[in-house]
């Protein structure tokens, strides 16, 4: 299944240091993952995509090719930096092998990206769209549910009064939680096979980042974050965040921790939403409906989708 992260920071970055150069960066995750428990699927080489800010606007660039054999990327990343990054790696559960099915999508100055999947989508693909605008309909390119799921979250955000511009950080949270509530309420109305629903989503100020699965015993996909006043390499390939004092200058989330430090990660807790305001401020909240649980679950189902790692 995908992968994805994301870097906010008070400071640009340069790409590499973030896609490229780390020993367990996104781009090497995809293809050698030592954390990473994926027997049906070990590789992620459906195609990637990177996102990141410029004056505010999203620049966007994907490619069907596998990420670690892709000399654009390599050139990109080596000569851009941003202060707000996607980076995304797929491995296809809907759609055909093309850019158009590639994350994150973008619409005016708003990205967003998902790992997991929502289950029987064939049987309420339909239902979505005909909820949806004309407006939105019209921006769909590709054949994915994950890009469903995003021109949802646009109709949703346009109902709330903004669909593009910068946009409070309360609404992007309130927009994503009724885009999971929808997508919640057509699944159960015809299978109980849990829909895995990660996604990020960003204005290029804040970001909003959930961690859900429609089961009350079954454990999401793994979700990470890492903050600190500094993320760099202190020997070759090998990176780690560096904790001065107790700024959050650099936030990191990931499906799949970036480097083998074990204390520079927190694990976010199943069926949560995190908000990562404009001034890097991590706010966490619980997603209480019918499928909280703040038990014990299991992992199975996310380790048989490749969706969990041994971290």
């Amino acid at each position: 299944m995908c992968r994805f992260m994301i870097y906010k920071g008070k400071e640009p970055m340069i790409l590499s240091d973030l896609l490229t150069k780390p020993a367990h960066s996104i781009i090497n995750q995809s293809f050698d993952s030592r954390l990473r428990l994926d027997l049906r699927n070990p590789i992620n080489g459906d195609g990637f995509g990177v996102g990141y800010y410029t004056n505010h606007t999203p620049c966007c660039f994907k490619a069907i090719t596998p990420a670690w054999n892709n000399v654009n990327l390599e050139n990109l990343s080596k000569s851009t930096e941003s202060n707000l990054v996607f980076g995304h790696v797929r491995a296809s559960t809907q759609g055909v092998l093309s850019e158009t099915n590639c994350h994150p999508f973008s619409y005016e100055n708003i990205m967003f990206m998902h790992n997991g999947g929502i289950s029987k989508f064939e049987l309420i693909k339909k239902k979505l769209i005909n909820y949806i605008d004309d407006k939105f309909f019209l921006l769909i390119q590709g054949s994915t549910d994950s890009e469903c799921a995003f021109v949802l979250f646009l109709h949703i955000l346009n109902k709330l009064g903004y669909s593009e511009g910068l946009i409070p950080h309360n609404i992007f949270k309130k927009a994503l939680l009724e885009t999971i509530g929808l997508i919640r309420e057509w699944q159960c109305e015809v299978t109980d096979e849990p829909s895995l629903l990660n996604f990020a989503a960003t204005d290029g100020r804040s970001v909003v980042i959930s961690r859900y699965i429609t089961s009350s015993t079954d454990e999401a996909a793994s979700l990470h974050f890492s903050t600190g006043s500094k993320f760099y390499e202190y020997s070759s390939g090998l990176f780690r965040m560096e904790r001065l004092n107790r700024n959050q200058n650099v936030i990191l989330v990931s499906s799949e921790p970036l480097t083998f430090e074990r204390g520079d990660w927190l694990c976010v807790p199943t069926n949560t939403i995190i908000t990562i305001t404009n001034k890097n401020t991590i706010l966490m909240h619980p997603i209480e409906d019918q499928f909280y649980n703040n038990n014990e679950r299991s992992s199975g189902l996310a380790m048989s989708k490749g969706l969990m790692n041994v971290y």
